[in-house]
């Protein structure tokens, strides 16, 4: 993967979050705020307006550009967590020309101990973690297994969509869905699911 793929893949989040925005507002409506569409959509949207005017020249300036404008321009806990992914992962990229699945994976790991750090999340907690951890773990055993690049996404992206199906059941102890107790159970929590659509357009973009 290149910058250009990266680029593709940052303006493929943007179009399916907008897409989608509104599910994530009904998702977050249920147990958060009611606007967790509406931030990470005004995020991205931004995001894109960034990379129009002048796109970084390498793969970790890109996704250190996309934290830092997602911290500036998303509101509620998604701005911060988010925004630590990705300049975690630009940190660990830097000037990588050519990102291999395994230098992803790395990359990716990484922006999950940034959000761990700042969100003291762990798995089971019905969070984004939920969905990002098990995305992850599906691509380091596909690395491991030597498959090819389009096949170790596609299944990590389908751990992310598992993952995040699988926190409607939980209960949640994070976040303001913590609050509910037992009334957060039945619900799919809406920073899971905007991560499945992250790593859905990964596999649009890797694919097409």
């Amino acid at each position: 993967m290149n910058t250009a793929c990266f680029a593709a893949w940052i303006e493929e989040i943007a179009r399916t979050v907008h897409a989608e925005k509104d599910r994530l507002t009904r998702l977050d409506a249920a147990i958060g705020d009611a606007d967790h569409g509406a931030n990470l959509d005004r995020g991205f949207t931004a995001v894109s307006r960034v990379l129009a005017a002048k796109q970084p020249e390498t793969t970790g300036a890109m996704l250190t550009m996309v934290g830092s404008t997602l911290i500036r321009n998303v509101g509620g806990a998604s701005g911060p967590l988010y925004g630590m992914a990705f300049r975690q992962m630009g940190r660990v990229l830097g000037d990588t020309p050519d990102v291999s699945i395994a230098q992803l994976c790395t990359a990716l790991e990484a922006g999950l101990a940034g959000i761990q750090k700042l969100g003291a999340a762990t798995e089971g907690d019905k969070t984004l973690v939920d969905a990002l951890a098990p995305a992850i773990q599906a691509l380091a055993q596909s690395v491991q297994d030597g498959v090819k690049p389009e096949e170790a996404i596609s299944a990590a992206a389908a751990a992310a969509l598992a993952g995040a199906e699988a926190t409607i059941p939980m209960l949640a102890h994070k976040g303001r869905a913590s609050y509910l107790g037992p009334r957060s159970v039945g619900h799919e929590d809406p920073g899971a699911a905007s991560t499945a659509l992250i790593f859905a357009a990964l596999h649009a973009v890797t694919t097409r």
